[in-house]
């Protein structure tokens, strides 16, 4: 949380950002003194969004920065400044466009993060002081985005099963929650039978992680998310550039965990219970094959059409034991299908609920965050595309139509109609920098979900 801090009374100690726009520039202008003015001119400043100009007073030491942005943007629009402005304390003047402060401050912090585990970041970001209360509000969901970050940034080497299985279990220890989890053989002896079949194949252990917190009078929530630590596509091989960011397939436990330290941290009057299971989709003698059938937790039967299809898979099981402890709502997060990237690209997790009233609320929520998902619908006709001939259903099927419908129709199956479900399928990364967002792990849809609960939870 270095790159804010708490503002000083009357900005002491800090250097003033305005911020201005085309239709306003003229107008910023006028206030500043001829030198100045003088200086916007020579630099070619024209207050185009993104861009900036640094002003000094007449004896040379920096008192302003003048900032373009866009206002209909806040959330990036002071987003590119913490690794270009020089490395001070800045605060945002009373002057200025901006329609949403503490948005943009926390576009700041994004913009801010640097993956230090393997390198030193080549500078300290620049640092923006705000106001105790916006403070104490975009604190969590900062140190939350950066968690989602720096997990799914993590390379598999340190970010197996067992490593994401401490995560939890530190989180747990933070808030004093119980934390137990099945791992390798117990996983079958405990009725999950899917997960240990990803993840069986790999040297390193499958498990099934489970984090409970709350008061047992409080509605109860459960949140699932997808942990496939790396993902060769089992027996059916990804290609080498289909594998090579697949580290980052365990996203969607990333963003559960992150999460769940959000509910803990507010302290929303909610009975939650936290699921990772954490398998890595490995190619051995013992890997799962095609073909085959397996008889879920549910006691649903599964022909494996394709083990490159195994997020459904752990997540089904998990889902099914969430769902037998019967609560008010299930909310899963997975990377789950690169056909949800085709149809939505990469900035838009897809949403599917089986309940509209609490799907228009998440959407609202996003919107009001500028965190936004987009709305697919659970087509229940294409559930033919999964037919089986032997068993109940198969994990996919010879059609590349509609994968991210067909891929939660089958989750769908594990949650009884009577629970309101909400599931997420993320893209969890950015392909390239751009203000706020760092090339990379990225958290997408986690603070639209945050709010949602918010809104409905919150005392």
């Amino acid at each position: 949380m270095s790159a804010l801090i708490e503002r000083q009374p009357g900005g002491r100690h800090s250097i003033a950002i305005e911020t201005t726009d085309a239709a306003h520039y003229a107008a910023t202008r006028r206030r500043l003194s001829a030198p100045q003015r003088r200086w916007l001119s020579d630099s070619g400043f024209e207050a185009a969004a993104g861009t900036f100009a640094l002003l000094s007073d007449p004896a040379g030491k920096l008192v302003r920065v003048l900032v373009g942005i866009d206002p209909a943007d806040p959330l990036t629009a002071l987003a590119a400044l913490p690794c270009a402005l020089p490395e001070a304390s800045y605060h945002l003047a009373t002057e200025g466009v901006l329609s949403n402060p503490a948005l943009a401050a926390l576009g700041w912090a994004l913009g801010a993060y640097q993956f230090g585990r393997y390198r030193q970041p080549k500078r300290a970001p620049a640092r923006l002081a705000v106001t105790t209360a916006e403070l104490q509000q975009l604190a969590p969901l900062v140190q939350a985005t950066a968690q989602v970050r720096d997990l799914v940034n993590t390379p598999t080497e340190d970010m197996g099963p067992a490593q994401l299985a401490e995560s939890v279990k530190q989180l747990g220890k933070t808030h004093k929650a119980k934390v137990r989890e099945w791992v390798g053989d117990e996983l079958l002896k405990a009725n999950f039978p899917t997960i240990h079949a990803v993840g069986r194949a790999s040297h390193r252990a499958p498990r099934l992680v489970e984090l409970s917190w709350g008061k047992a009078s409080d509605p109860k929530l459960v949140v699932v998310g997808k942990g496939v630590c790396f993902d060769t596509g089992g027996l059916d091989l990804k290609s080498s550039d289909g594998m090579r960011w697949m580290k980052k397939d365990m996203g969607g436990a990333a963003h559960a965990i992150a999460l769940a330290g959000l509910i803990m941290q507010a302290n929303l009057p909610l009975r939650l219970t936290l699921l990772i299971p954490a398998v890595e989709n490995a190619v051995a003698g013992n890997a799962m094959r095609p073909g085959e059938v397996i008889t879920t937790r549910a006691g649903l039967t599964v022909e494996i059409d394709n083990t490159d299809a195994e997020g459904r898979l752990v997540l089904c099981d998990a889902l099914a034991y969430g769902a037998e402890q019967q609560p008010e709502l299930i909310i899963d997060f997975a990377t789950l299908t690169g056909a949800a990237r085709v149809a939505l690209g990469p900035d838009l997790p897809a949403l599917f609920a089986n309940d509209a009233a609490i799907a228009a609320a998440v959407l609202a929520a996003g919107r009001t965050v500028n965190d936004p998902l987009w709305q697919l619908p659970l087509w229940r006709p294409y559930r033919r595309m999964l037919d089986s001939y032997l068993a109940d259903f198969a994990n996919a099927g010879s059609s590349r139509h509609a994968g991210a419908i067909t891929a939660a129709l089958y989750l769908e199956r594990f949650v009884p109609d009577t629970i309101p479900w909400l599931h997420l399928d993320t893209y969890a990364w950015n392909d390239a920098d751009r203000p706020g967002r760092p090339r990379g792990g990225e958290a997408m849809g986690l603070r639209a979900v945050f709010a949602f609960l918010q809104n409905r939870y919150m005392r």
